[in-house]
């Protein structure tokens, strides 16, 4: 496991090149008004496995069933239709996403829910079980390319030809909007968080890819528990986007093969996402393919059957020295099973 203690703690990034880019949203007036019109919003469970990886306390936001989708990307794409639906703009509109999977359900699921038509765009490193889910409620999937960038550039010139909305979970210069709002949707996962737990944790491990999900999330937990608990960024080694981009002091694209840990295999950063972790995170981690395969049968073996995608901080946990008895962690399973 390789660690960077992170220099820009607390302030951010020096750079005037990140000055236009938003820090990531804790306003949660609107989102859980708007995600109860979406079909099977409920809260999802928070689970205790104590004394997993040697850690006192260990407490695991369970999202494998969320809205009936599978994953805590149900909250993102969905939260900014249904915002749509209500401002008028959505009947008779497609919406068009490049996705590792996950986005890709709830651009979907929103679309179908709420009159509009989705086409989400594949790399060929997804699963076909994936595709088979988003036609399964009404998207169109197009393959595009072999890594999730080549498909997010095929999504966005198909959006620019075809004059289709591109909702993405990522942002670059001049495209902060929607991914801030789909961000915005996540503070409905760390509020439950905070409303269920009666203190704060004293570590928190956040797995990432583009980084909105870890974002969102650290943005929510300093606000609501300000500089206590450590906050860990988990990505894999064969995609270290957040971290090389911290280590650089500005945002970088990396290289590398094609991660097991799919959803997590995203090579440039979020600009909000990377804006927000920069201030927010205390600790950027990678771990190995060996790692999180490794994990996998001992987190089924504890009841939280998932991907290595979706068990990574979890797996990160595993790997780092023992926190001990006084450890109180906070991990996310973010995904079910395939």
């Amino acid at each position: 496991m390789q660690r960077l203690y992170n220099p820009w703690r607390g302030r951010g990034l020096e750079l005037e090149g990140m000055a236009d880019v938003p820090w990531p949203s804790v306003d949660m007036q609107a989102v859980g008004a708007l995600l109860a019109r979406c079909p099977f919003h409920d809260v999802t469970p928070l689970v205790r496995r104590d004394g997993f990886a040697g850690a006192g306390e260990v407490f695991v936001k369970d999202e494998r069933a969320r809205m009936g989708l599978g994953s805590f990307k149900a909250l993102g794409a969905a939260y900014v239709i249904a915002r749509d639906a209500v401002e008028g703009r959505v009947r008779g509109r497609t919406y068009v996403a490049a996705s590792a999977g996950n986005h890709g359900l709830s651009v979907a699921a929103g679309a179908m829910a709420f009159g509009a038509r989705a086409v989400i765009y594949l790399s060929e490193a997804v699963p076909e079980a994936f595709a088979e889910r988003l036609r399964g409620i009404g998207a169109k999937v197009v393959r595009a390319g072999t890594t999730y960038e080549e498909s997010m550039t095929a999504a966005l010139q198909a959006a620019e030809e075809n004059q289709w909305a591109l909702l993405s979970d990522s942002s670059w210069p001049g495209y902060f909007d929607q991914p801030l709002r789909v961000m915005e949707g996540y503070l409905a996962l760390a509020g439950e968080v905070v409303q269920a737990m009666d203190e704060p944790p004293t570590h928190i491990l956040l797995q990432a890819g583009v980084g909105g999900l870890a974002a969102s999330c650290a943005a929510l937990f300093r606000a609501a528990w300000g500089d206590y608990p450590r906050i860990i960024v988990v990505e894999p080694v064969a995609a270290p986007a957040l971290t090389e981009s911290v280590r650089a002091g500005r945002a970088v694209v990396t290289a590398g093969p094609v991660s097991a840990m799919g959803r997590l295999d995203c090579k440039e950063p979020s600009l909000i996402a990377l804006k927000g972790l920069a201030r927010d995170a205390d600790t950027f981690v990678t771990i190995s393919e060996e790692h999180a395969a490794a994990a996998m049968p001992q987190l089924a073996g504890a009841g939280l059957e998932t991907t290595p995608s979706g068990g990574a901080g979890l797996a990160a946990l595993l790997a780092m020295d023992p926190l001990g008895p006084d450890a109180r962690v906070l991990c996310i399973l973010s995904e079910a099973a395939e």
